[in-house]
């Protein structure tokens, strides 16, 4: 990720990166020198055309929030639990179904390192489309695989830590999740509606995985005054629900 860097114009507009050996286009912006680029970082300004532009190295949030969207994608309070509470570290193996716009995919990649693995499955092409390019922009391709297939059908590998899923219909996936996942391995499935959760958490317990709950993650920001502090009138509320599980 450290080859990532993010440009905010004065409107606060953001545009991702990605200095090369010679000239770098930038959407919306210009083409700019590749070693102007890379020397803008530690003096945090860049000057194009006239104007002159925030520079920084782009963090995984900053990553998701800029790159193309296809399908919706997950809101980074639900990203992060997802992480913590699949237990996903660097040098975990870690399989995805449903690859949207490659935002869940890009946080995992991160978050397994070098060592780890991830590989994602996708049925539609529009959308592995679009997630290969958003993936491949970053650094963190060569840890990852995106399969066309169905992970409720197959899921060909073994000895998973972690099986993540952001399907309509994750209840399906469990019996090929439990064939993937190590003993003590992490289920993890994003749903929206409540429906869904019941579907789920049977399926689930009906297949012996054992610490089966359901969760909801909400967000609210504070807002801080010169006369003091209160939570914002608006909040990130219902997203979606996850229900984790262990094997």
């Amino acid at each position: 990720m450290k080859d990532t860097i993010l440009i905010i114009d004065d409107r606060g507009k953001r545009y991702l990166a990605r200095p090369g050996d010679d000239m770098v286009p930038i959407k919306g912006v210009g083409t700019v020198r590749s070693d102007s680029l890379k020397g803008s970082i530690e003096s945090g300004e860049l000057s194009i055309g006239g104007k002159t532009f925030k520079v920084r190295l782009a963090s995984v949030e900053d990553i998701i929030s800029s790159i193309e969207r296809k399908a919706q994608m997950l809101t980074s309070k639900d990203i992060a639990m997802i992480l913590h509470l699949s237990g996903i570290v660097s040098g975990s193996k870690v399989v995805e179904g449903g690859a949207g716009s490659g935002a869940l995919s890009i946080a995992l990649l991160a978050a397994v390192g070098a060592e780890g693995r991830l590989t994602t499955y996708e049925i539609r092409e529009d959308f592995a489309a679009i997630a290969r390019k958003n993936v491949e922009f970053t650094s963190l391709s060569e840890r990852w695989t995106l399969k066309m297939g169905n992970i409720c059908e197959k899921i060909d590998e073994r000895g998973i830590d972690a099986v993540v899923a952001d399907i309509p219909n994750p209840w399906d996936c469990v019996a090929a999740a439990k064939g993937a996942l190590r003993i003590g391995g992490t289920f993890c499935a994003f749903i929206p509606n409540v429906n869904q959760v019941v579907s789920t958490v049977h399926a689930l317990r009906d297949s012996s995985f054992t610490e089966v709950r359901a969760i909801e993650t909400l967000q609210r920001e504070l807002l801080v005054h010169e006369g003091g502090a209160r939570p914002s009138c608006d909040m990130l509320g219902h997203t979606g629900y996850l229900v984790i599980a262990r094997r």
